[in-house]
């Protein structure tokens, strides 16, 4: 106790410095923060490392519970055998939470992801970026001025006020060195990684160009002996060569000078007066020793370099066009001309091309963004041709060849891939991996054996894996709508610690992923407080692309988090506009959102979707569903069979009961006896005309409809426990006239207003697509829409596809018989009386 303390003599000032350790974000190096923080005379130089935040609201639905205990996780996982199927769970709210206010494919993606084969060239869900590979932000890296605060989820804790010890402070240290080691770690070139398949096989090194360090380098000396000589070689190309030659093989931080050097100019321009005079092979060679001269893309030489090679492509060999586009890759050159005129040569000659030159080739139409339409066959029966003699990293460059170059392929091809990729996961590189799951996720196939042993290998990795591939391989369970819940809780794990990594896209489909398979981590609060938080710092990147943020937003709504600030944002009128110039359909995504918000945060004060545009919205929603929702055969029949039932058109009505989450209800209304309610004298016609659309449910048709296209799984393997709580629809109450346009009709009496012992039914006549592969666990966006119907006081009735769509086989009696218990079952009646 009579010891003094080290920081004793700071005063009020350098202890506060201390004393928000845990709140401050250092810029720089932590041993000096350290020294500075502990020495009197640097106190006033390290206040400038203080940033003041404050913590931003986080809004979710709220929750009083008589237990403190809550659950590690919201669902078990099932047995392997029944992939994404959810066992019942059960969890305890905690005390006080915050406030919380279709074909097996996806119909509901953000619009930024969503695409289908027909649209792919235009809006392709494919990153623009080097896939695992890309640049990301680490966390010492400048920023922009932030509009909003980082965002935490929980107050601090009483506990952080206290002064810390001197070992705490050490332990800091040590931590953030850590920290700095993992960022060392994370850290990749992303032009090497894409090229890992070259040193695979020794004929790879004809084809292209190496970047490496040379083995023998040249003394500095030599170097500037050679640039006083350039003046007399003017017209000697063999001498030009070497020269080029040889300074590439100086010291790095020599050849980094040679730019700034009058010298080496004088040698590049006596080389484009004599470019014509230089052999093939010669003129190769300078090429590729302008690689570790790093001469700028748009140098001179490299103009003339690629005149002439495009001058004289017709009369080289495939090897030797395949290692000058090599080199315009490790260059940084576009060279559109020149790959056309290689794609060209390429398909003349495609039946001399060797196992390595097309895999090559695929690298070279990968990163060029390029894809020759009259190659796409010869590309696929190549990739058969040579299937099992690929190693597993070249299919890996193949698949990404194809992604990056938006090309097509077919499900078969795919499916031929992905069984031997299966097979051999173990031995294939996590690089490698994710490239073919990218293209698992752009031809929206689904392949059981696969994801199965993904999800039994690719946990372990999780930890060790570039930022940008974890987000690869979330998004590809979340595209596929395949639950697993030991990948994603791995991933839930690994990501706070990695979450600066993260670009503003990775951010937004982490979210989007989560909140679309309806997950929720064991350790959440720290998993969505990092990502929200990733928001706010990427914030100025959002007016470039909104739909980034947006698509954040969705998939938190999905799972009940409503950040004000960032939504307040997202719903201004600048904002809006933006979304609107977007060369994305982002209208849908905002109408979601912004009437998610209405009717979740009662609370929220900020920014909302003026009428106007929610009008707009809502007809545009409307004008799909007449087209394609409506009519679908098991829409009409449930509506027809309760018309019958229920005395006619009047009784029920098929509509979007919440118009922003895309899906048709069947609304009834019944009394507390039982007796049916009529209320629907808007367009009686409407569904006479549906009716009578003579729709025939044959057995090709009743078998698509059950058991989907890509599988044939009957309904009762689907899984055992039911994720629709259907069960709970007794569990409501009614909330006055809260309802959403189009609820109620004009000629009803008092228009939106409930009727003393009034039910509304919401019945939902749901298909496999609102739901997890091969399971019963409803999606994020079909979870909000019932939690919602429920907040407006409906309750909701499942007609699940498993029970309906055998149904619509039987006898007319059956169908009507199972109906007349779904709409009078007496648990909901009780409830109303």
């Amino acid at each position: 106790m009579g010891q003094s303390q080290p920081w004793s003599g700071l005063g009020a000032v350098g202890q506060s410095l201390i004393c928000s350790w845990g709140c401050l974000r250092v810029l720089g190096d932590t041993d000096k923060y350290l020294e500075a923080a502990l020495s009197p005379t640097k106190l006033r130089p390290m206040a400038t490392v203080l940033m003041c935040r404050r913590l931003p609201r986080l809004s979710r639905v709220t929750a009083i519970s008589a237990t403190a205990k809550r659950g590690s996780s919201k669902s078990k996982k099932e047995k392997r055998d029944k992939p994404g199927a959810a066992k019942t769970e059960t969890h305890s709210g905690a005390t006080i939470q915050l406030l919380k206010p279709q074909d097996y494919r996806v119909l509901y993606n953000p619009a930024a992801y969503a695409k289908g084969r027909a649209g792919s060239q235009q809006h392709g869900d494919r990153d623009s970026s080097q896939a695992l590979g890309d640049t990301f932000t680490s966390p010492g890296t400048a920023q922009a001025p932030q509009t909003f605060p980082t965002a935490s989820s929980q107050a601090l804790s009483p506990g952080r006020s206290a002064l810390p010890k001197a070992s705490t402070l050490l332990e800091q240290s040590r931590l953030y060195k850590e920290e700095a080691e993992k960022e060392k770690r994370e850290m990749h070139d992303s032009k090497e990684d894409p090229r890992m398949f070259q040193k695979g096989r020794p004929e790879y090194r004809a084809l292209t160009c190496d970047s490496a360090e040379p083995a023998q380098p040249l003394p500095a000396e030599e170097g500037d002996r050679i640039l006083q000589s350039v003046a007399g070689c003017e017209g000697s190309p063999g001498v030009l060569r070497d020269y080029f030659l040889q300074l590439s093989r100086l010291p790095a931080e020599r050849r980094a000078a040679l730019g700034s050097d009058a010298r080496f100019g004088a040698l590049c321009h006596h080389a484009v007066t004599a470019i014509r005079l230089f052999s093939t092979p010669d003129l190769i060679l300078i090429l590729k020793a302008c690689v570790p001269l790093a001469v700028p893309a748009s140098h001179p030489l490299l103009n003339a370099c690629e005149a002439e090679f495009c001058r004289r492509a017709w009369d080289m060999g495939l090897e030797q066009l395949l290692l000058v586009a090599d080199c315009w890759r490790c260059l940084d050159r576009s060279v559109p001309s020149y790959l056309g005129i290689l794609f060209s040569y390429a398909n003349l000659h495609w039946k001399d091309l060797t196992l390595p030159q097309f895999v090559q080739l695929l690298y070279i139409i990968g990163e060029g963004r390029r894809s020759p339409a009259d190659l796409a066959q010869k590309v696929e029966s190549t990739i058969l041709k040579h299937l099992d003699a690929f190693t597993l990293e070249e299919l890996g460059a193949i698949c990404l060849g194809l992604f990056k170059s938006l090309s097509g392929i077919s499900e078969h091809v795919m499916r031929r891939i992905a069984d031997r990729v299966a097979l051999q996961m173990e031995d294939m590189s996590t690089y490698a991996l994710v490239n073919v799951l990218k293209m698992l996720r752009y031809t929206r196939m689904d392949h059981l054996p696969l994801m199965r042993e993904l999800g039994r290998v690719i946990p372990a990795r999780i930890p060790a894996t570039n930022i940008q591939g974890i987000m690869h391989i979330t998004l590809t369970y979340s595209s596929l709508h395949f639950f697993d819940e030991d990948v994603l809780a791995a991933v839930a794990t690994s990501l706070p610690s990695k979450v600066s990594y993260c670009r503003s896209k990775d951010a937004a489909k982490f979210l989007w992923s989560f909140g679309c398979l309806d997950y929720e981590p064991p350790n959440d609060e720290e998993f969505y407080s990092s990502l929200i938080k990733q928001l706010h710092a990427k914030l100025h990147e959002f007016s470039k692309f909104p739909e980034h943020l947006l698509t954040a937003l969705l998939g938190l709504a999905f799972v009940k988090r409503f950040p004000e600030e960032l939504i307040d944002f997202a719903l201004r009128e600048e904002f809006v506009q933006k979304t609107r110039g977007s060369k994305y359909e982002l209208n849908k995504d905002l109408f979601t959102l912004g009437k998610s918000v209405e009717i979740e945060c009662p609370t929220y004060q900020g920014s909302h979707l003026t009428p106007q545009l929610c009008q707009e919205f809502a007809e545009m929603v409307s004008s799909f569903a007449e087209r394609e929702i409506y009519v679908r055969p098991e829409i009409v029949e449930a509506t027809s069979l309760l018309e019958s039932m229920l005395g006619g058109p009047e009784y029920v009505k098929n509509h979007m009961i919440l118009p922003h989450t895309r899906s048709s209800d069947l609304e009834v209304r019944l009394s507390t006896d039982g007796r049916p309610i009529p209320f629907n004298f808007k367009d009686p016609v409407a569904t006479k005309k549906l009716r009578d659309m003579g729709v025939n449910l044959t057995d090709d048709l009743m078998s698509q409809l059950i058991q989907g296209r890509a599988h044939n799984q009957s309904p009762t393997e689907v899984g055992n426990e039911s994720r629709i709580p259907s069960q709970e629809r007794g569990d409501t109450t009614c909330m006055g006239g809260a309802l959403s346009a189009g609820a109620t009709s004009q000629a009803e009496p008092k228009a939106g207003l409930w009727q003393p012992g009034e039910v509304r039914l919401a019945l939902q006549v749901s298909n496999r697509n609102h739901f997890c592969y091969g399971s019963r666990r409803l999606l994020g966006l079909h979870c909000l829409k019932r939690r919602q119907l429920r907040l407006l006081g409906y309750a909701v009735v499942e007609l699940p596809f498993w029970e309906w769509f055998p149904l619509l086989r039987r006898t007319r009696s059956e169908k009507l018989s199972y109906l007349h218990y779904k709409v009078f079952s007496p648990a909901l009646l009780t409830r109303a009386a």
